[in-house]
């Protein structure tokens, strides 16, 4: 499976958040107004092993899955010493499509699933041996959880009820271990406060607006978030899942046992608010996936706990053989998917597939390298950050380019090369029908139509992109923040009703 996932990485096209997030690794920034600065700094390290390559920009992707099974290996050897359990945990991950292929997709869920797996693994580490001193490693994992994505603080209720519920409360609430492994994770995550500090609260302001948008309600919605979770997960192990969640908060709570009231609380408090807040809302694909392996390893013990709480026999053989059901149906389902991306010729989903979505700018880029040598033009514009990222991943720096509004994404960046964009023509680069807004108008810019070209993958047209040539006005990197140029589209009021994560 981890052969499968290098195929993957090193064979399929960027999609745009990777290249995206790309970008970011080539900026020494604290922070980004988007995430935290974990997935650029994972990124940093893959492109210095394999350069500027889909293996090097997914590489991290690749340990990081490791990482999460070593972790969950010893969670659950330490909570059943059963090695049979240990094994069960380690295939789990690979029988959900997200982790057993989509971990060499390159998002801050990547760099977020290990450290809050860590963090978890180290409170199972001080239920078992009592030392305080694991709550400071708690700290720092936690700290480098929220270094990565700021979605991590919704297992802080299963942390405070490991704190609180069993019967150590009392001498953990009067202990320094508790608050100074906080204040580790406070001094870790401090890159990201001083950045925003710095910026007015930017990328908290661009969360929080996300989060409290105003839509109305949508059993759309609802079911885009349940269908997603069966998807990413499985259509077996997500209900395996979900049941062994339930069995080990009601074992956690009527005995106070600390690791099953960590491991249930951590899961199941952000599940459902994840599934209250699809009622009005979208939930990203990949906003839930940080809390998923925490499931799977009480999957693995609760196995192990069943035949201790008295459950009949045959309950405990059902419980087993749906465990197996989900590993094998879901690593076959995996690797079907895994062929039908690399090896197969077909589109089954059209415009809809969520990779093919995203491919095919390799054709775009080819005709802006045309119209560049025939128009004169010496530098790229675009006008959304996945054109933008897709032109700097193909163009490698040879051409500076500028995604000239929401210039808020881009607060310390370095100079793409003013110097071959003021006075000189530039190349527009716009999704259709975006090409007919307003978003020049108040400008100097003269735009002359150049042509179109499809983005197409696999037989089926997926985009059309429009390119004209600018004239008479050059871009301003660092509006101020009260300019049409500088707001991201959040916070100017276009409220996109399906957000990418």
């Amino acid at each position: 499976m981890t052969i499968i996932r290098l195929v993957y990485a090193a064979a399929l096209d960027l999609r745009t958040d990777e290249a995206y997030y790309w970008t970011w690794s080539k900026e020494l920034q604290l922070c980004f107004l988007d995430h935290p600065p974990m997935i650029a700094w994972f990124i940093r390290l893959g492109t210095a092993l394999f350069g500027d390559t889909n293996l090097g920009v997914r590489f991290a992707g690749i340990l990081a899955m490791g990482a999460t099974q070593l972790l969950l290996a010893d969670i659950v050897r330490r909570a059943t010493h059963n090695m049979r359990a240990v094994i069960i945990v380690v295939l789990l991950p690979e029988a959900a499509l997200y982790y057993g292929l989509l971990m060499a997709k390159v998002a801050p869920d990547v760099a977020v699933i290990p450290f809050a797996l860590a963090m978890i693994w180290a409170l199972v580490r001080l239920a078992e041996s009592d030392d305080g001193r694991w709550w400071l490693a708690a700290g720092l994992f936690g700290g480098l959880a929220l270094l990565s994505k700021f979605t991590v603080v919704m297992l802080l209720p299963g942390v405070a009820a490991f704190l609180l519920v069993p019967a150590w409360r009392s001498r953990w609430l009067f202990s320094p271990y508790p608050w100074c492994g906080a204040l580790i994770a406070l001094a870790v995550f401090s890159p990201v406060l001083i950045w925003n500090v710095q910026h007015d609260w930017a990328s908290f302001r661009f969360q929080f607006v996300r989060a409290t948008a105003p839509h109305e309600l949508s059993l759309r919605t609802l079911g885009d978030y349940i269908g997603l979770q069966f998807g990413q997960v499985g259509f077996v192990l997500l209900p395996v899942t979900l049941s062994a969640l339930s069995f080990t908060a009601w074992r956690g709570y009527r005995t106070r046992e600390p690791v099953a009231i960590l491991l249930s609380t951590a899961v199941l408090v952000p599940f459902l608010y994840f599934l209250w807040k699809s009622f009005t809302l979208r939930i990203g694909d990949t906003w839930p996936m940080f809390m998923w392996p925490i499931g799977f390893a009480a999957v693995a013990i609760n196995i192990v706990k069943l035949p201790q709480d008295g459950a009949p026999a045959w309950f405990v053989r059902s419980t087993v053989r749906w465990a197996r059901i989900a590993v094998v149906s879901g690593i076959a389902m995996v690797v079907l998917i895994f062929l039908y991306y690399v090896a197969a010729p077909w589109n089954f989903l059209g415009r809809a597939d969520p990779i093919g979505a995203e491919a095919g700018y390799q054709q775009v880029a080819a005709r802006a390298e045309q119209e560049l040598k025939s128009s004169g033009a010496t530098w790229i514009a675009t006008s959304d950050y996945r054109t933008y990222a897709m032109m700097r991943w193909f163009f490698r720096g040879r051409v500076p380019v500028i995604q000239i509004n929401e210039r808020a994404r881009f607060i310390g960046f370095r100079d793409p090369g003013m110097n071959l964009i003021a006075g000189h023509a530039g190349l527009y680069v716009v999704r259709e029908p975006d090409n007919a807004g307003p978003l020049l108008a108040d400008t100097t810019a003269h735009r002359e139509p150049l042509g179109r070209v499809e983005r197409s993958w696999r037989g089926r047209v997926m985009d059309t992109y429009a390119f004209g040539r600018l004239t008479g006005w050059t871009p301003e990197l660092a509006p101020p923040p009260d300019s049409p140029l500088y707001q991201w589209r959040w916070l100017a009021g276009e409220f996109d009703s399906a957000p990418r994560a």
